[in-house]
């Protein structure tokens, strides 16, 4: 048996009855494709409702504006850097952190929020709720927390980890991305970690 959704769309019944973390997920992937393909100002919540095939009004009943719903669904899409619990490869844990952040920025999540920081109409507000909410709700992310991981174990003095120090793999990781638009390359990640984060923090690529 089929039904028609409340965009006149014939629906399994099954798809109809979508609850809990299913629901949910199905909001969260509309949510960041819509905005990485039509860009985060001119996301709108009859666009989400509609590529998740569920009512506008279930929308509404959580979330007041499509940029708040954005905003928790990069924040549930974000990866999860997973540094060694042992602390004992710097070296290999920070090339991985960011081998994640270049598969991230070209997913949808991450296409959303680069056109989110690009849009010179966006608002100021909207961009610390992206910073709190997304990549500082955590203490960090990508290289920065390898870093505070292995500082934590004593492996690296705290006192290196100035702000500089924490976005010299990302900031480096962007430019090569706006420069060539394309992917980076396993080698020219490794020379991010060997020229650059490595002999920041005090540490040789033989003594990580």
């Amino acid at each position: 048996m089929t039904v028609a959704n409340e965009w006149g769309r014939p629906v399994a019944e099954g798809q109809t009855r979508r609850r809990g973390k299913a629901l949910l997920d199905a909001i969260y992937t509309a949510a960041v494709e819509e905005a990485a393909a039509t860009g985060s100002g001119r996301l709108t919540m009859d666009a989400i409702a509609k590529r998740a095939a569920t009512p506008r009004s279930t929308l509404y009943r959580r979330w007041s504006d499509p940029t708040d719903l954005l905003l928790d669904a990069l924040a549930a899409r974000h990866p999860v850097e997973q540094p060694a619990p042992s602390a004992d490869d710097l070296r290999g844990d920070l090339i991985a952190s960011l081998r994640l952040m270049c598969d991230w920025a070209f997913s949808p999540a991450g296409r959303a929020v680069m056109g989110l920081l690009a849009d010179p109409a966006r608002d100021p507000a909207v961009v610390e709720a992206l910073w709190e909410r997304v990549f500082d709700r955590r203490g960090g992310t990508f290289t920065q927390t390898v870093l505070r991981h292995y500082a934590e174990h004593g492996r690296i003095d705290p006192a290196r980890l100035t702000p500089v120090v924490l976005d010299i793999g990302e900031a480096m990781v962007a430019k090569r991305m706006m420069d060539t638009g394309a992917d980076i390359d396993h080698d020219y990640l490794e020379a991010i970690v060997d020229q650059a984060i490595l002999p920041a923090v005090g540490h040789g690529p033989a003594n990580t």
